[in-house]
């Protein structure tokens, strides 16, 4: 109990305003910076994952619409009003294709396959959007941290030629400079758990994808004949 209550009134005396009064120009700029940086972060982060939830839905949702079609040449896409998925993109670029490319009752399959490859990348890319920024913020904000802190306990010494060499003149200036790399690290740490996390969304929704069309493709090439 006495060692709770010690650490309870040690996080108490944590002046974080203080420490941030203390800080020089520079350390208020990072740390103005981390915010604006985490609470983008976030906003993207939030808007990816209902951007992935939707589509991996609506994906499952026409999915089973297909497969219930007799035959894949009877794919239209008055057939499927409303929103659609990426899986109706791939498969109304597919045929398309097929339905261009069709001679004599045949289907040229490499005609189509470019379609869907060309489908699936575009569709891929819309899945990653701006998942670059969020992999930037989490390997830059430690170093701009990192950054702060360097410039504010080097601003603190640098007093020392003016005489200013006690240990209470110094901590001051070396607490506002640390407190750079703690936020930093307040931004990184929590925003690198949901960024993998999205990141095997991603790619699971990525391997569906490509199965998919896959299994498209065959389904064209099987069915064209019959």
């Amino acid at each position: 109990m006495i060692e709770v209550n010690a650490v309870v009134y040690g996080l108490a005396e944590i002046k974080l305003f203080e420490y941030f009064v203390d800080s020089n120009i520079a350390g208020k700029i990072v740390i103005a910076f981390l915010v604006v940086m985490n609470c983008y972060a976030m906003t993207l982060m939030w808007t990816k994952y209902q951007e992935l939830k939707k589509a991996i839905s609506h994906n499952a949702r026409d999915e089973k619409r297909l497969n219930d079609l007799p035959s894949i040449y009877d794919y239209d896409d008055a057939l499927f009003p409303g929103e659609g998925s990426p899986y109706l993109k791939i498969c109304s670029r597919a045929m398309e294709a097929a339905r261009r490319s069709m001679q004599d009752g045949k289907v040229r399959m490499n005609y189509v396959e470019n379609a869907i490859r060309r489908a699936l990348a575009e569709v891929g890319d819309r899945y990653e959007a701006r998942m670059y920024w969020l992999a930037t913020i989490v390997s830059g904000a430690p170093f701009l941290g990192l950054l702060g802190t360097v410039w504010g306990v080097m601003d603190a010494f640098g007093t020392m030629d003016s005489g200013g060499a006690t240990i209470e003149h110094l901590a001051p200036g070396v607490s506002g400079a640390l407190l750079t790399t703690v936020a930093a690290l307040c931004v990184a740490i929590p925003i690198v758990f949901f960024y993998n996390g999205l990141l095997g969304t991603t790619r699971s929704a990525m391997t569906k994808l490509e199965n998919f069309a896959s299994n498209l493709a065959d389904r064209i090439e099987l069915e064209k004949d019959s």
